[in-house]
């Protein structure tokens, strides 16, 4: 396996890592839930919208596992116990491992096969936009966590 997919692989297994341990870090479970005046989604959602984004790419896109996604009920379940959500970031790191071990380093510089954000963007690309929109939420999580 080439040393930029490995790279890739570390850097995201770490935040899988971290995703877990925020959630961890509430010290009431039902905290994951909460609300506060101009937040638009608590880390429950958040998490839950990571798990479903990264079964997506990475397991349906590019494993081709076969997930099918419901994009809508990321954002619309709610109190959903903490154990649920780490046996999905469990399954979230799996299509995750499932889809890079199928990259080869030549498919890095090919095309994604769909548009996602409209306009035609590279593997590697994708990839890089994929990581920072999770470590988006992550902040967002450490937030949430904090302002609770």
């Amino acid at each position: 396996m080439s040393k930029s997919i490995e790279t890739m692989k570390e850097v995201f297994a770490l935040n899988f890592d971290r995703l877990e341990t925020e959630l961890k870090a509430y010290e009431n479970e039902s905290d994951l839930w909460l609300l506060k005046p101009g937040i638009g989604n608590s880390a429950g959602t958040l998490a839950l919208h990571l798990c479903g984004n990264a079964q997506h790419f990475f397991g349906a896109m590019i494993g081709e596992t076969g997930y099918v996604r419901d994009r809508e009920a990321e954002f619309a379940r709610r109190n959903v116990p903490l154990k649920e959500i780490l046996e999905e970031i469990k399954a979230a790191e799996k299509a995750f491992e499932a889809g890079m071990s199928k990259l080869t380093e030549e498919q890095l510089s090919r095309p994604f096969p769909v548009e996602v954000f409209g306009h035609p963007m590279t593997y590697t690309f994708f990839l890089l936009r994929l990581l920072g929109h999770f470590d988006y939420h992550l902040g967002q999580i450490n937030y949430h966590r904090r302002l609770i």
